[in-house]
């Protein structure tokens, strides 16, 4: 069956509620030993991507969204399980989404991702407020913040926490890794909040980690904290 195919069978399986028939879907995926990463980077992520797009732009009803959203992050949660661990990197990764389901569940791949990947991974979710964020990234002596599925209403305060963890020097190790939400509809973004890297998909963000894990934005490269730091100087 061709992937616009499976894609579409699954995300109306989703939408309407048929928890049957996703499961039927993904039982055939991981029988014809499609290994656990490619399902949730070319199937689910893509299909929750729709899901969000739809649900934002009035084109799906909640309970759709619900339906939907739902049972993904069941799917998520067992699809981890068959994820193979690599060797433990010696590495720390904290990460946070926006408050929403869809963007909890995004953020939940990555986090998936990076364990088997090798990271030690500390998964928040959304809804935490930024200084219990900056006291944990201090307390774990964090090497990875990241942000991911933020929502337009929760920039101000990513914005904050990154202007303020540059401010205190607590962690001043830590590279921030973004990705995903708000950061893959607004170009530019991602630099302006003063992240070191960032990425469109879960896969891709792992692999940007992998491939620069000493990348870091330089101080005149910031935006973040920048009308502060020139108003304290002058």
């Amino acid at each position: 069956m061709r992937k616009e195919a499976i894609m579409e069978r699954f995300f109306t399986s989703l939408i309407s509620g048929n928890r049957p028939a996703c499961r039927e879907l993904v039982d055939q995926m991981i029988g014809a030993d499609l290994p656990a990463q490619t399902i949730m980077s070319e199937l689910f992520w893509p299909v929750l991507e729709h899901i969000q797009n739809m649900y934002r732009n009035d084109q799906l009803a909640a309970i759709g969204f619900n339906f939907a959203t739902r049972m993904l992050r069941s799917m998520v949660d067992q699809m981890q399980m068959r994820l193979p661990m690599a060797e433990r990197r010696g590495l720390t990764a904290i990460v946070f989404t926006g408050p929403e389901e869809s963007e909890e569940i995004g953020g939940q791949m990555v986090a998936d991702m990076l364990e088997a990947d090798g990271y030690d991974v500390y998964y928040i979710g959304g809804g935490v407020a930024n200084d219990e964020i900056v006291n944990k990234v201090a307390e774990l002596n964090i090497d990875k913040l990241v942000v991911f599925g933020v929502v337009p209403s929760t920039v101000p305060f990513t914005r904050l926490l990154i202007d303020h963890l540059h401010e205190i020097g607590s962690a001043p190790k830590v590279q921030i890794c973004v990705g995903g939400g708000v950061f893959n509809r607004a170009e530019g973004l991602a630099e302006e909040i003063g992240a070191d890297l960032w990425a469109s998909t879960p896969l891709e963000l792992v692999q940007e980690m992998d491939a620069n894990p000493m990348k870091r934005m330089d101080e005149d490269q910031r935006t973040v904290g920048r009308k502060r730091r020139t108003k304290m100087a002058a």
